[in-house]
């Protein structure tokens, strides 16, 4: 959904609550599960080095499980204090070159074992984009 003006936090609440009945916006929910995407679709890898130790697993799962991936210039998540649990929405609040728009997602799976957590969300048809993204952290003993 594109904007011209920014809308109000009345209007944010009710675009999240109005996505409740809405569906993925993409045939492969839960793709990023597998190894190996299915035909036709982009897959884009980032790794980074976060450091050493449980100290640091333990808290990057903290700052996954408070959205902080989401805390960049132009980019706003609505619903920040959202848990991560399967069936979740949240929305992108975006401002472009003049404009706005907003798009919402939903949580397809968690990850929650002793050395990766994580979750996926896959766009809904409310969304400028199509697919799904995954956020994991993951521990290697001797790191």
């Amino acid at each position: 959904m594109f904007l011209v003006f920014s809308p109000t936090p009345q209007q944010l609440k009710q675009f999240i609550d109005s996505r409740a009945a809405d569906s993925f916006s993409y045939d492969a929910v839960g793709a990023t599960r597998k190894p190996s995407p299915p035909a036709g679709y982009i897959v884009d890898h980032n790794r980074q080095l976060l450091g050493s130790g449980r100290a640091v697993f333990e808290k990057a799962k903290q700052a996954i499980r408070r959205w902080t991936m989401f805390e960049v210039p132009g980019v706003d998540l609505i619903g920040k204090d959202t848990p991560i649990e399967p069936g979740r929405d949240v929305a992108l609040f975006a401002h472009h070159l003049g404009f706005h728009s907003l798009s919402s997602c939903r949580i397809v799976y968690v990850i929650d074992e002793p050395d990766r957590f994580g979750f996926a969300y896959g766009t809904l048809t409310e969304h400028v984009e199509i697919g799904e993204e995954r956020f994991t952290v993951e521990y290697h003993q001797g790191s």
